[in-house]
């Protein structure tokens, strides 16, 4: 064998040539966006589309979606499916109502994150000690959430002044924030409906405007998350434990400790996201208030790729098309339809550009059938402005499904020196 022979680099593993999107095409793929809805928003004359109030009002659904949606990073990234995230918002309402309207909002939010902990506890419990099916966990943990809430609403909602068996007293709000000046310039701004600059304005108005102190807390567990997970060594760890436990475990990592952490921090943040529907979204407490938006935080956790800042992004827009159906309601949601129309055209270009040409006749297709739709049509039913959410969230995850990775070791049982 020759001694001068160099060996050829072995071929990097299939899908790792992907480039990352970098700052400025980040960037570009938002003034992108901008541009096309504020077009959209001229033709259709659906001038609320980007106005304060609806950005506003996606803003304030999008939180709980959101903290459910990271909720499941935390335990996803430290291998543990948590299906139960429903059940745990649902634990974060009764508690956070159940503290907020004796001592206050502050307390509910506290006790919002207490019940949610528990309930991720749980799921710990059974799923890393025990070695249950995830998924089975899951499912009775949200079934056990419903009833056990529904059972103790009895006999201290329904006993409480201003409350019901069903329903909580009115609790105390949480301290809004409004930048005075440039907020009602925002808003004037956006009430001239020019194009673009309107639709700046009444984006950058939502953020300022009436903006509840634990919305931003929420949305600076974002960046936190990132950082704790992929810039210090704890998050290294844990991360480990959702990739190759064993290997983890082979370097001294305590996999059933972070294993723990990370599932009842998830719990706890699916709380949260059920202390913020109770306290600051509606105010009060109701049976079935989180109308399955667990399962959405968990699906915008898979359409943000297992990672934050995606998943931000998937909690905005389940959240926008969530407000739609409050503000404008058919008329908003009609517009959308030239939206989807217009994005499917892109979408066959791209497929004909990267010569896959039955995914371009696809899209093709589905683009004419919404064009159609929209042009021969005034409003759509009220039954799709209901399912609005819903079909989003089915439509994202069937488009981004080729592009997604999941931790390696995530829903697999784990056993404590099963590596030798």
């Amino acid at each position: 064998m020759s001694t001068g022979t160099v060996a050829k680099p072995s071929a990097a593993p299939k899908g790792t040539g992907r480039r990352k999107l970098t700052w400025p095409w980040i960037l570009l793929i938002v003034a992108a966006g901008l541009v096309l809805f504020s077009l959209v928003r001229v033709v259709s004359g659906a001038d609320d589309l980007t106005s304060v109030g609806q950005v506003s009002g996606a803003l304030r659904l999008a939180v709980p979606i959101g903290l459910a949606g990271l909720g499941g990073l935390w335990a996803e990234r430290a291998g543990v499916v948590n299906i139960g995230l429903e059940g745990m918002m649902i634990l974060g309402t009764w508690f956070g109502a159940w503290a907020g309207y004796q001592w206050g909002p502050w307390v509910g939010v506290l006790f919002g994150l207490l019940g949610g902990a528990l309930g991720g506890l749980l799921h710990a419990i059974i799923t890393v000690t025990f070695n249950v099916n995830h998924i089975v966990s899951g499912v009775a943990i949200n079934i056990l959430a419903a009833g056990f809430t529904m059972y103790l609403s009895n006999f201290t909602f329904g006993e409480a002044e201003g409350g019901s068996s069903k329903q909580s007293p009115r609790i105390d709000p949480i301290t809004d924030i409004t930048i005075p000046g440039l907020s009602e310039w925002l808003a004037d701004l956006q009430q001239k409906h020019w194009f673009l600059i309107s639709d700046v304005a009444g984006i950058l108005g939502g953020l300022v405007t009436n903006l509840s102190l634990l919305t931003v807390v929420a949305i600076l567990l974002v960046p936190a998350t990132w950082w704790v997970l992929w810039r210090t060594a704890f998050g290294l760890r844990l991360r480990s434990c959702g990739e190759n436990p064993v290997a983890a475990e082979s370097l001294g990592v305590n996999v059933y400790k972070y294993k723990y952490i990370a599932v009842t921090m998830s719990g706890a943040l699916a709380g949260l996201g059920g202390a913020f529907l109770a306290i600051v979204a509606t105010g009060i407490y109701q049976e079935g208030q989180t109308g399955g938006r667990g399962y959405i935080g968990l699906a915008a956790m898979i359409f943000g790729n297992w990672m934050p800042g995606g998943m931000a992004l998937g909690a905005g827009l389940f959240g926008f098309t969530d407000s739609l159906k409050i503000r404008g309601g058919a008329e908003n949601v009609h517009a959308l339809l030239l939206l989807v129309a217009i994005l499917l055209v892109l979408a066959a270009a791209w497929q004909l550009y990267k010569k896959k040409y039955v995914p371009a006749v696809i899209a093709a297709v589905f683009a004419v059938g919404f064009f159609l739709w929209y042009a021969l049509t005034d409003q759509v039913p009220s039954q799709f402005v209901d399912a609005a959410p819903y079909i989003t969230t089915l439509l994202v995850l069937a488009l981004s499904a080729q592009r997604l990775r999941m931790p390696k070791a995530d829903g697999l049982p784990y056993r404590k020196g099963q590596g030798k």
